[in-house]
């Protein structure tokens, strides 16, 4: 049987090594812990759901983590495959297509414990001072709204210490992003503030693949097929729990 020389076989190497690279789907999204960033357990919860959903429909990935507008950009062009963490936008639809929800983001407000505040529409809340991060959109009411009394912050950390200081009486956030960094908080500032129980938006979460990649239909159909697998048989429970949701 003939030997190969070593050249062609550091070739074949380099051949088979460039096609697994491809068969790699790239993975991407901006930061927003407790979904996806870098510095967290496997990526995030978003990037643990879709890529242990994407690994049992057989596909390998890799995660990259740059700017919103960057990520979305690039999955438009066909640099990256999954955009993880995607809202429905029609607007969107031409880059890529979604898949089915797999997460639930409930933006909610938050007031302090001893302030009698109800919230039923936004109505109610023009007289009140509400921190809002700088550039964020939470929904569209809110969002148009010109009577509502925003203050305008730099983060939520910033928001949530101006609320339990009394400088303002709301503010407003994911639920989930917002029990994380809660939990960062110190106890005089975490346990000074509570949500409201009516949610202000309620946006469903998605990945959304490249129509660049010519097998965007099948990922898509594969993914929300491992999804429902997942729920069912406990698994997606699980790395909830996990992750502390």
């Amino acid at each position: 049987m003939p030997r190969l020389s070593p050249a062609v076989a550091l070739l074949a190497l380099l051949l088979l090594a460039q096609t697994a690279a491809a068969d790699r789907l790239r993975l991407v999204a901006d930061s927003w812990p407790p979904f996806t960033d870098s510095t967290l357990v496997n990526g995030g919860l978003a990037t643990d759901i879709v890529s242990t959903a994407l690994a049992r429909a057989g596909y390998a990935s890799d995660f990259e983590q740059v700017p919103w507008a960057r990520a979305l950009m690039g999955v438009g062009d066909g640099r990256y495959d999954v955009l993880i963490n995607a809202w429905y936008d029609e607007s969107r639809t031409h880059l890529g297509q979604f898949s089915g929800e797999y997460l639930l983001n409930r933006v909610r407000f938050i007031k302090r414990r001893d302030d009698p505040i109800e919230f039923q529409n936004l109505q109610q809340l023009h007289e009140y001072p509400i921190a809002v991060v700088r550039g964020y959109a939470y929904a569209a009411a809110f969002d148009s709204d010109t009577q509502l009394q925003k203050v305008p912050v730099h983060n939520f950390a910033m928001a949530v210490r101006m609320l339990a200081a009394k400088r303002v009486r709301l503010t407003v956030e994911d639920e989930f992003v917002a029990r994380y960094y809660l939990a960062r908080e110190s106890p005089r500032v975490r346990n000074a503030v509570e949500f409201l129980p009516t949610p202000l938006s309620e946006n469903s979460l998605h990945i959304l693949v490249s129509l660049k990649n010519s097998q965007h239909e099948q990922i898509v159909a594969d993914f929300d097929r491992e999804i429902a697998k997942m729920k069912a048989d406990g698994s997606y429970a699980r790395l909830m729990k996990q992750h502390g949701m």
